[in-house]
């Protein structure tokens, strides 16, 4: 599925639609470049799940939690991390355990744990307008 959106506000409303249909133990895994609206997809993953927390980029903790929300969301930054051999080190397999949803930004850091997540890439088209394509999972019930 593609959707393209005009604002944060339109990326958070993709993101709020995929949340509303995910699963406990749903990984989504983020492509995108710096800017391109990962973080904002994120707050509306949040949102589509139930959670009123404030959302923010995990660059400098790696992961931030949300346990609010009918699922919890564990929200990752990959940035750092050189292999999948350091995200299992920081305790990828206890998060999967948990029954949550895992959504992952900077995934190609760690493609070898994300064999059957939902890919989203977010392309930056210009100053406001993103390309985003959710593919794999249930990415076929997303309704806007």
């Amino acid at each position: 599925m593609v959707y393209i959106t005009h604002s944060p506000a339109e990326t958070e409303q993709v993101g709020a639609a995929l949340g509303a249909v995910l699963t406990a133990g749903a990984v989504v895994a983020y492509r995108g470049d710096l800017g391109a609206g990962k973080t904002a997809f994120t707050r509306g993953l949040a949102r589509g799940l139930g959670h009123t927390d404030l959302v923010t980029s995990p660059t400098y903790t790696i992961v931030n939690e949300y346990l609010s929300g009918r699922l919890p969301l564990f929200h990752f930054d990959m940035y750092r991390l050189g292999s999948a051999d350091d995200l299992w080190a920081i305790g990828w397999e206890d998060y999967l355990e948990r029954g949550g949803v895992c959504a992952v930004e900077w995934s190609e850091n760690v493609a070898d744990a994300m064999e059957d997540a939902i890919l989203v890439t977010i392309e930056k088209l210009d100053d406001d307008t993103r390309r985003i394509t959710i593919e794999g999972g249930n990415a076929h019930a997303v309704v806007l």
